[in-house]
């Protein structure tokens, strides 16, 4: 696996370790690239684009789409995170969020990173839909966000690179590939947002093009893959592919990690850009089918609680605690009687029904002034990742 190196800050010893020979330098005065055989391409367009409309169809028709999208949201951070090596787990991410209150001191700085990746994912979508656009200081918001907290904070948020990076094999140690330089990088990146703006290529190239390039600039000293992946969510957006700027795709590129690198690599070692896209394109074609999926999964059982809530609680507040469990699956009472405005004794009484029927499980004990940690299963075992 690559994984993302610097020699900024590091002693010429630790930089002579590392094995340069092999590696592959970015293609430039390549991008964008010419004579590119899109007939050759139709058919994973056409698959591409049906999957992904399929997908944004089941979106549309959820009347509260959060449902959805929350888990959603928090599997990409999950994967997208673990891609570059940060390890946390779904259960972590959500208990994180019940137990917000601006206190960092106990928790794993893996799990910090995973969720500024998921909030800053979530407030560029947000600020796309407010009528921001993309642009090189649209990404270092981003970036500055997603590299706010933790070991990122340490690595110039939001400032683009001032010295080479490089991709590496660390247990190798093998430079796989050089990114282009710091004094390029400003042509680079002009070039880039010249061919989103002005190219007539159809949107899904057009992304798989913005995705391998901006991996190529490689612009920031860290977090480069993580705000990449995030890019083409917004961008098929932006392109009106999707009508809502959700859909994640880290899932399938982690499960093949070693061909997304190697076919990104051939494009500046060999000019190879219509593998990259075809292999971009079988990504959303296969990731969307897996999100719609789950869509589906979470839909059936979103319609299944409905009638078992309504049976059991027998309460107007019914359809109320179905939707606040499955946006926080894992929650203790407090943030449920402050979210949902359920009175404090009927959310207590709701809480106790649900227990006892086994919807919920009791992760934590109470302890002081902090209430009961709970667990929405049947939810949980659908997107745990």
């Amino acid at each position: 696996m690559f994984l993302e190196f610097t020699y900024i800050g590091q002693s010429k010893h630790e930089e002579m370790d590392f094995n340069i020979t092999d590696a592959v330098n970015y293609h430039y005065d390549k991008f964008p690239p010419k004579n590119i055989n899109y007939s050759g391409l139709i058919k994973e367009i056409i698959n591409a684009t049906d999957a992904l409309a399929r997908f944004d169809q089941m979106l549309k028709n959820l009347h509260n789409n959060e449902i959805l999208l929350a888990p959603l949201r928090n599997q990409e951070a999950v994967i997208s995170s673990r891609i570059e090596g940060t390890i946390s787990t779904m259960d972590e991410i959500l208990q994180y969020e019940a137990d917000d209150n601006g206190d960092n001191s106990n928790v794993r700085s893996d799990v910090i990173e995973t969720i500024l990746y998921q909030r800053a994912l979530k407030n560029a979508q947000s600020a796309l839909e407010d009528g921001y656009s993309l642009s090189t200081s649209f990404i270092k918001q981003m970036h500055q966000q997603l590299l706010s907290l933790g070991r990122g904070a340490t690595k110039a948020p939001g400032a683009f690179k001032t010295e080479q990076n490089y991709l590496a094999d660390k247990i190798k140690k093998k430079i796989q590939f050089v990114p282009i330089s710091p004094e390029k990088l400003n042509d680079g990146l002009e070039k880039l947002f010249q061919y989103l703006s002005e190219s007539n290529d159809p949107a899904l190239i057009k992304t798989a093009l913005m995705h391998l390039e901006f991996e190529a600039l490689h612009p920031f000293q860290d977090g480069n893959g993580r705000i990449g992946r995030m890019l083409i969510t917004l961008f098929l957006w932006k392109e009106g592919v999707l009508s809502q700027p959700h859909f994640y795709i880290s899932g399938f590129l982690e499960e093949n990690n070693d061909l997304y690198i190697d076919t990104m690599r051939q494009v500046s070692e060999k000019e190879n850009w219509e593998d990259w896209i075809r292999f971009f394109l079988t990504a959303v074609e296969n990731q969307a089918i897996r999100n719609l999926e789950i869509a589906e999964n979470i839909k059936t059982l979103y319609e299944q609680m409905k009638n078992e809530f309504t049976e059991l609680l027998s309460s107007k507040w019914g359809l109320t605690t179905l939707d606040f469990v499955f946006t926080n699956p894992i929650f203790r009472n407090n943030k449920f009687t402050s979210t949902s405005g359920i009175p404090p004794a009927t959310a207590a009484s709701i809480t106790k029904k649900l227990l006892e029927a086994e919807y919920l499980v009791q992760k934590q004990e109470p302890s002081g002034r902090r209430p009961a940690l709970y667990s929405f299963e049947p939810l949980m075992r659908i997107v745990r990742v």
